[in-house]
């Protein structure tokens, strides 16, 4: 049952939104450059790190595994250590449920890992066997869930592995950025329907190369990271592009103007499919040297759209086809059943309780606009949701968007951000 002291009242503006939003680091990018900064031959730091609760977790995961991460600036400071067992507590976070245990694999002794009653839903079975298959010992009680423990020995042979990472691209990313630490490297290959998310696989290779590993990516399905040191690289964070989905929705839905500075001209993140999406939901977006302007007119157009590549949008992304003028169909999101919750379903519930017709196909949800009415949003811990829950506000008025502190997994104070629109 909901604490109805825990339902946040979404705003609902009375005119078009004009406003400049400045995002906050991208989490991806983040957790990326601790894992290697953690693993290379001297200091770094991680400059405008994103401070979040799973960033937070990371700096406390590899804390605890006896690299130093001094989280106290907006630059955080990681000095390399000896590696030992460590209790690690994951949170909701899939980034340290899956990147860790290949770091731990090189540590000294056992490291257990746990997390969030939701998080031990979430599928590992892929990343466990494959440390399996490169002669390091894990206990999970054969259920490929936490809580499990690997127990490191030092050292990792390396070599090569064969897994299906059909259901999350952490899977081989997680192997990718310890690999060059194994005695052999390592030699990962993809056997199963196509890997979803492969910009943040993209990402892995680019912050490897920039740390000076060699990777090898040519062939389709499979990706060589030789083995070798990684060098102490500092790292600048760019800004989460996949926070950006509800304020540029906020341009779209009112008719009004968000410019989000920074934007990357460049960039291996999801969150920048969003111009295209932005543009065909009948809105308009500009990128220059002060960032990505979005211009809505007020009334959205259905979409048939393969979100496959960048699933992190869909909740986004389907609660703007719920305000639009025509039936949407949106594909390609059948892994994201294994995200933070099973976002199909959850989408389907919580957009149909305020009156859509969202139904599930294999693959994603055909959406069907309708009268809509406020009512309770559910996020099921779940900070896209959130993001969902709070862009269906903009037209509807009277929704309460369930635990929006949710968002803090990836967006510090994201409610007094969202609210600051439209004072």
């Amino acid at each position: 049952m909901t604490d109805h002291a825990d339902l946040w009242p979404a705003p609902h503006p009375g005119g078009p939104v004009h406003a400049t939003v400045r995002l906050p680091g991208s989490k991806s990018l983040t957790n990326r450059a601790l894992v290697l900064a953690a693993l290379s031959e001297g200091p770094s730091v991680v400059r405008q790190a994103l401070r979040s609760r799973d960033t937070e977790l990371m700096a406390a995961a590899l804390n605890r595994l006896g690299a130093g991460v001094d989280t106290a600036g907006d630059d955080w400071k990681v000095s390399p250590g000896p590696l030992h067992g460590a209790e690690i507590e994951c949170g909701l976070a899939g980034t340290v449920m899956r990147f860790v245990p290949p770091v731990a694999a090189l540590a000294t002794g056992p490291t257990v890992f746990d997390g969030d009653p939701h998080a031990r839903s979430r599928p590992m079975h892929e990343v466990l066997q494959a440390l399996r298959g490169l002669g390091v010992s894990v206990e999970d009680g054969g259920r490929g869930l936490l809580p499990f423990t690997v127990r490191g020995t030092g050292r990792v042979r390396g070599g090569r592995v064969t897994l299906d990472a059909s259901a999350s691209s952490q899977f081989i990313s997680a192997l990718l950025l310890a690999g060059a630490r194994y005695e052999e490297g390592i030699d990962v290959r993809h056997d199963g329907k196509p890997v979803p998310s492969l910009p943040h696989i993209e990402m892995t290779v680019e912050q490897l190369r920039l740390h000076g590993v060699e990777v090898d990516d040519s062939a389709a399905n499979r990706w060589l990271v030789s083995p070798s040191r990684i060098a102490a690289v500092d790292v600048l964070v760019e800004p989460d592009l996949s926070n950006a989905a509800p304020f540029l929705a906020a341009a779209l839905v009112t008719g009004g103007t968000v410019t989000v500075p920074d934007w990357p001209r460049r960039t291996t993140q999801a969150g920048d499919a969003l111009r295209e999406i932005v543009s065909l939901l009948g809105g308009r977006a500009d990128l220059t040297d002060e960032g990505l302007t979005v211009r809505g007119t007020g009334v959205l157009h259905g979409i048939d759209y393969d979100l496959h590549d960048v699933g992190e949008l869909t909740p986004a992304v389907a609660a703007l086809c719920l305000l639009a003028d025509s039936p949407s169909h949106l594909r390609g999101v059948a892994h994201i059943r294994g995200h933070e919750t099973n976002r199909l379903a959850a989408l389907a519930a919580e957009l149909g309780s305020l009156g859509g017709e969202v139904a599930e196909t294999e693959d994603g949800l055909t959406i069907r606009p309708g009268p809509l009415t406020g009512g309770t949003f559910r996020t099921y811990a779940d900070h896209r949701m959130a993001h969902a829950g709070v862009i269906i506000g903009l037209a509807v008025p009277d929704v309460r968007v369930e635990n929006i502190a949710t968002t803090s997994k990836t967006f510090p104070d994201f409610a007094g951000a969202w609210s600051g629109l439209f004072s």
